[in-house]
């Protein structure tokens, strides 16, 4: 059974009403904020939007470098420190964008092969498509993908493994099923996948080893289109209404890691 946190984000819940410069979660507006990742390498945010546009924030909010990378519809990004790039996820086209993190130079395009075991896992679909994506700490590459034609017994939302991203084209190597709806964005955190569902206003742990969702935390309504934590006790996230927020998450951290 799901563990469910109620009271764990009391001060996110006081904010749920609004959103805009009066909020004082909002620590920058950016059109349509798809996706973001903090980079501990350079302790920068990247921020990516539905129009093709990349970000560098500072940690509090300022916007420190812009670039249109393309006409992409890029719905999330990962930053990989180890190997110094980023990783943006484009909706409708099963694509991994590779990006020079200093320059916003776009090194290559890895297209990602739909079958999985013989069948095919992520179907065409106009409407749907790649969403959150996130690096473990084997350096695997996980990215969320929604459809109205998914995978046998499984939610419009799946999650799949990519282990090798140095060729023109990946495979999937694994998948998950979180059983939940809209799926969002991905964060990697102390060896646990979190997820969120813009639709269910939720995030959730799902603990690798048990192979299943062990905590979860309702959020405040908005449209939740990314996540990722950072030192400090913060946690952000990309509103496609046009906000990066921040909250502390020292309490709902502790709780959800415990």
């Amino acid at each position: 059974m799901v563990l469910k946190i109620l009271p764990l984000l009391l001060a996110l819940m006081t904010s749920a009403c609004s959103r805009g410069k009066t909020d004082p979660h909002v620590i920058a507006d950016i059109p349509e904020a798809s996706g973001i990742c903090y980079s501990s390498g350079d302790n920068l945010l990247y921020v990516v939007g539905d129009e093709g546009n990349i970000y560098a924030l500072s940690p509090e909010g300022k916007i420190l470098r812009r670039k249109f990378l393309g006409k992409y519809d890029l719905e999330g990004i990962a930053c990989d420190p180890k190997q110094h790039r980023l990783l943006a996820a484009v909706e409708g086209k099963e694509e991994v964008l590779v990006i020079d993190p200093e320059r916003f130079k776009l090194l290559r395009t890895v297209k990602i092969k739909r079958d999985y075991k013989g069948k095919t896992l992520l179907k065409k679909d106009k409407k749907h498509g790649f969403e959150g994506i996130t690096i473990d700490d084997q350096g695997d590459l996980w990215i969320s993908n929604q459809s109205k034609h998914y995978y046998p017994h499984a939610d419009p939302s799946v999650i799949v493994r990519i282990d090798d991203l140095s060729h023109k084209k990946a495979k999937i190597s694994g998948i998950i099923d979180p059983r939940k709806r809209d799926i969002s964005g991905l964060a990697w955190q102390n060896g646990y996948l979190y997820m969120v569902s813009d639709t269910n206003n939720r995030l959730y742990r799902y603990n690798m080893s048990q192979k299943r969702i062990d905590r979860e935390v309702k959020l405040p309504k908005f449209a939740q289109e990314g996540v990722t934590f950072a030192p400090g006790g913060r946690l952000y996230f990309a509103d496609d209404n046009g906000h990066v927020l921040m909250f502390d998450h020292k309490r709902a951290g502790s709780a959800l890691q415990r």
